[in-house]
Order: structure tokens, then sequence, then C-alpha cells
């Protein structure tokens, strides 16, 4: 694995934490700066975290691992999708947007990672043929950089968007996590049957 496949993964993995980015933006557009970089900067460390994780466990529970992913990120992103399309559908004062919280944020973190502990399966097989270009920490590293950068481009922009949307933000933020939920379990479960 070279460093333009290490980059290019990289960015792969960080796709569904900058969506998910994306809809906190525009579930709340006044986030403050600092908490854009929370945000951000949880789920780097949670995308260079995992497949970490993945790498040192890989012997132990690969299977494992492999077989739950996608149930876990479908029923995590399931139900705080489903929690805000439930709030947005039954809210009143549209400009009362709710903001995020720290529980909420870390739930999402790891729904959106946990499929970056195959990963790091895929990271201890090309460690042990030495096709690996980068120590594993080092790539580790930088799928962590590379979520944060475009997670935090994908916030400023769900931000702008949010303020567009004010009324909508949230509802459709919750369809969005729903369906990414709904992506990753069906490349982990249904996509491997054909």
């Amino acid at each position: 694995m070279g460093i333009i496949d290490i980059l290019l993964t990289a960015v792969g993995l960080s796709m569904d934490a900058s969506a998910v980015g994306m809809t906190n933006g525009m579930n709340e557009p006044k986030m403050p700066l600092r908490k854009i970089f929370l945000v951000a900067g949880f789920y780097g460390v949670f995308q260079g975290l995992m497949p970490l994780i993945g790498y040192l466990c890989a012997s132990l529970f690969a299977q494992f691992v492999a077989s739950v992913a996608p149930y876990v990120a479908l029923v995590l992103l399931g139900f705080i999708g489903g929690k805000m399309i439930y709030e947005a559908c039954k809210k009143e004062d549209a400009c009362a947007l709710k903001p995020l919280s720290l529980g909420t944020l870390t739930v999402q973190a790891i729904a959106t990672s946990i499929d970056a502990l195959a990963v790091g399966i895929t990271l201890l097989a090309y460690d042990a043929l030495g096709t690996l270009a980068a120590n594993v920490f080092l790539v580790c590293a930088i799928f962590c950089l590379v979520t944060f950068a475009l997670t935090l481009i994908a916030i400023f922009i769900g931000k702008k968007v949010g303020c567009m949307l004010s009324d909508k933000a949230e509802l459709i933020g919750g369809i969005i996590l729903v369906c990414i939920g709904l992506k990753i379990f069906i490349e982990g479960v249904i996509v491997p049957l054909f």
C-alpha cells in the first residue's frame, strides 16, 4: 500500500464523517468556531484510532468486527437520524434547533468510523507482506488528519446551507444520517452476497 493508496483510503474513510459533519453544521448554523474544531477533531481522532484498534486486534476479532460493523452503524446512525426526523416533525418552533451534545457526537464518531476497524485488519495484511509504505501509526495519523480537514470543510458548508434551510435542516440532517447508516449496512451485508 503506497502513499497514494493511503491518501485515497483516508479520503474514502472520511466521507461518512464529513457527511455527518455537514449535517451537524446544517442543524446548528450558529455553531461557534471552537465547537467546529471539536467536532472535526472528534471525527478525526476516531477515524485514526479505529484502524489502529483493528490492526492491533486483527488476529483475535477480525471475523467478529467484519460481521457486526454494518449492523452497529445502521442502528446507531438510524437511531440518531430517526430521532432528528421525529423532533423535526413535531417541532413547533423551527428556529429552535437543538445543539449537538457530546454524547451524540461520540455516538456519531463511533458509527462513522467503525468500518475503519476493517481497514486496520487490511493494514495488518499489508504490513505482514512488507508492502505498507509507512509505519501503521503514521498511516492512522494520516487518516486522522484527512478526516479532520475534510470534516472541517464540510461543517462550514453545512452551516451555510443550514442558514438557508433553517426550518428544514434537522429533517434533512436526520434523513442523511439514516441514509448513511443504510449505505454502510448495504455495503457490508447485502453487496457481499452478490
